[in-house]
């Protein structure tokens, strides 16, 4: 049954740019409750909306707030987010934000909590609303040591049934590469790198490894343009497939030999800390990261900040790619029959019959069939 959604609030300004086509782009909102620091938190995404925003495309950040969805939150509520989710662990009260997954969005909207939605929620909600274009830091992906915690992150489920484009920096490296990428493959996810390190005489290319440019794993797509994923996404929603596109993008400000070895070591150090804690479940990846920021003097928030603000740059391309190509297919939609059939081309009519609902205003339309029984039939007015 159709019916308004009561729990989905769009700003003005995104209902506008839909209706006009406008390239949009997706944000999450986990970085800013659980991802980073006050205010370190508030000026990554103050940052990033506002390169997507002088880039030509419009920002979609999405939160959750007393059981309301935002499909683009103000600036006080951005603050509101960043504050509550960096003061809520110290208070221990209820008013805490929420880690808010796919499978939290019935029970987080039904009871009016609030949080930030991560990579598996954004994609979900984005999609919902139309935006096929999606910029976050990383994405969640297999636990190190998940054949006995069997610890996987939903964001793999999700991407493998929503059609959209995940501008990352890859899998964040406190997770196992390899298995998440195996993982993707067998749910036939399309992972592809922009811009990346190509082996010589081969089309594979590196994976990057979400701080640094090279992981040491390799996958078998490279595109160069934003143009071209914009075609990807085109092409991918022609065939009616289902599923995202995982774009990583390279981190290149970091130099990855010499941070390699200082980010191993801090890894190991928050790993054997969280199993001391028994730290568990949705609240391991945040704490590792924090822990990591401590270790390395904010060295990997710094580089974080970075990598996000670096995607936002990629994902508000293809969005601008995304939206001028849909402009032209839709201005290209009026086929000319006589010059179609005089190139040489199908003439069948039903290759010029719209397969678009016909929407009918101010009238009623009505289809009137009549059997006749008489085989004399005159057609025209009799005199």
């Amino acid at each position: 049954m159709n019916r308004p959604n009561r729990l989905i609030v769009m700003s003005e300004e995104l209902h506008e740019a839909r209706a006009n086509n406008d390239p949009i782009v997706a944000l999450e909102s986990t970085i800013i409750t659980h991802g980073m620091p006050y205010p370190h938190n508030l000026q990554t995404a103050i940052k990033v909306e506002s390169i997507i925003r002088n880039s030509g495309a419009i920002p979609a950040t999405i939160g959750i707030i007393n059981g309301i969805i935002f499909i683009g939150l103000r600036s006080e509520q951005l603050e509101w987010m960043a504050k509550r989710g960096y003061e809520g662990p110290k208070s221990h009260t209820a008013d805490r934000l929420n880690k808010i997954s796919r499978g939290d969005l019935s029970a987080i909207c039904q009871m009016g909590n609030s949080g930030g939605t991560t990579v598996s929620a954004t994609a979900y909600l984005a999609n919902m609303v139309g935006i096929r274009v999606f910029v976050t830091g990383g994405i969640g992906g297999v636990h190190r040591g998940a054949e006995i915690s069997m610890d996987i992150s939903t964001d793999l489920m999700e991407l493998s049934t929503t059609p959209i484009c995940v501008v990352s920096a890859g899998i964040k490296s406190i997770l196992d590469v390899e298995k998440t990428l195996e993982v993707l493959e067998t749910n036939g996810v399309c992972v592809a790198v922009f811009d990346g390190d190509q082996i010589d005489g081969s089309n594979r290319v590196e994976f990057p490894a979400f701080y640094t440019p090279n992981s040491g794993y390799y996958v078998n797509y490279n595109f160069l343009t934003a143009k071209s994923i914009a075609q990807l996404i085109d092409t991918r929603d022609e065939l009616g497939l289902k599923m995202a596109i995982l774009l990583a993008v390279p981190n290149r400000t970091a130099k990855a030999e010499e941070y390699q070895r200082k980010f191993n070591e801090a890894l190991e150090l928050a790993l054997e800390q969280a199993r001391n804690e028994k730290i568990k479940g949705k609240m391991v990846t945040p704490f590792l990261l924090s822990k990591m920021s401590q270790m390395t003097n904010e060295q990997t928030l710094r580089l974080n900040q970075n990598l996000i603000e670096n995607n936002a740059h990629v994902g508000a391309a293809i969005a601008i790619e995304y939206s001028q190509l849909m402009g032209w297919q839709q201005r290209s939609s009026s086929l000319n029959v006589n010059d179609d059939c005089n190139n040489n081309n199908d003439c069948k009519i039903s290759n010029f019959i719209s397969k678009r609902t016909p929407i009918v205003i101010g009238a009623s339309v009505y289809d009137i069939v009549t059997k006749v029984n008489s085989t004399n039939i005159q057609v025209g007015f009799v005199v």
